[in-house]
């Protein structure tokens, strides 16, 4: 299998990773079956493991570890901090240097590891300075824990923020980031692929089967396969409108086409599609199943024709989402209103907070 740089963090990586979120209670509870997904995966050449403390609250984390023993040092381990573990404890979770200090000392200690090879920010914490982030990330660097850091799921000016903030205070930049992209959900191309192409990021995408939708299990009028996540999760099939999911099953059918006449699979056009864009480096492959990773396994190779290339920008324009809820990179200010908004009245001769007496601020 291809393998390239993760941007400057000067780790190899294969063009697939095996992403392990369905490892565990979330997906598959049969560890020995995940096992043989992980040594599979080595076995085919895939030299890149992404998890996160968050998946079934550490179990993936367990398994990933003890499936490499003996194996540790053919792989580049990525893992992920920030959501929050304990759903009932608010303590838990963020990107401050107390949580930090905490979240990779119990990755470490489930992964079987003497070091993380890529340690990911799952989620951006808003309430958190950057450079308290940053700066306690760069200690573990220096201390041997982590060897490169990066984010998942960040806006375009927060990544750039990020690396100002970096570059200012003289701090551990992050290297890598990772975002949701393929064939239906496009909007990572209008800025924040861009931006790390500019600033010379690693790039892992996730989600490049769109959930499923692109590897062909859901067409129009056949019912979704029993075990399938449209049956596990209905609300995420129906998008919660209908109009979204008839527009995906529209679109499919036009790719499913596309595919029979390049003679690609779905998946090879859907992995091909977003191996081909400039920036990024690896797309994470998150199977379930030990058939759903063999029919994965034969995309890293395909390189799609210039011809295929145009005609999915037809079905999906670039920049753009079928579905607006895939987007992922989303700036707190879109989803509360008290961050767009003044305060609509104030009492008789008090002051907006912030201002000062005389017009000051």
């Amino acid at each position: 299998m291809d393998s390239v740089n993760l941007g400057g963090t000067g780790l190899r990586v294969s063009r697939l990773c095996l992403g392990t979120m369905m490892f565990g209670a979330w997906g598959n509870p049969d560890h020995d079956a995940c096992t043989r997904m992980v040594r599979t995966a080595l076995d085919a050449g895939i030299g890149f493991i992404d998890t996160a403390d968050v998946y079934a609250f550490g179990e993936s984390e367990e398994i990933v570890g003890r499936a490499l023993k003996g194996r540790r040092d053919e792989v580049v381990l990525a893992t992920k901090f920030g959501e929050r573990t304990d759903p009932d404890d608010p303590r838990t979770g963020g990107a401050s240097r107390r949580w930090i200090a905490r979240a990779v000392e119990d990755s470490l200690r489930r992964l079987g590891t003497d070091r993380i090879d890529l340690y990911q920010l799952h989620r951006p914490d808003f309430g958190t300075a950057l450079d308290e982030t940053l700066g306690a990330l760069g200690d573990l660097v220096r201390q041997g824990k982590i060897l490169a850091i990066g984010a998942s799921a960040t806006p375009a000016d927060r990544i750039v923020e990020a690396r100002w903030t970096a570059e200012r205070h003289g701090l551990e930049p992050f290297g890598t980031e990772q975002l949701g992209y393929s064939v239906l959900a496009r909007h990572a191309e209008a800025a924040a692929l861009p931006a790390c192409g500019r600033h010379g990021m690693g790039v892992l995408v996730y989600s490049p089967l769109n959930g499923g939708w692109l590897t062909g299990k859901y067409r129009a009028g056949v019912p979704a396969p029993a075990d399938s996540r449209a049956v596990r999760n209905a609300g995420h099939f129906d998008h919660g409108q209908r109009g979204v999911r008839a527009r995906k099953l529209a679109v499919v059918e036009e790719i499913a086409r596309l595919a029979e006449e390049s003679g690609h699979t779905m998946i090879e056009l859907a992995l091909g599609f977003v191996l081909a864009h400039p920036a990024v480096g690896s797309a994470i492959v998150g199977p379930r199943t030990e058939e759903q990773l063999a029919a994965q396994l034969s995309a890293a190779s395909v390189r799609l024709a210039p011809d295929v290339m145009d005609r999915l920008d037809q079905l999906v324009a670039p920049g753009t989402d079928l579905n607006p809820g895939d987007a992922d990179q989303t700036s707190p200010a879109l989803t509360d209103a008290a961050l767009r908004r003044r305060a609509h009245a104030l009492p008789e001769g008090a002051l907006p907070e912030g201002a000062l007496p005389g017009g000051g601020a």
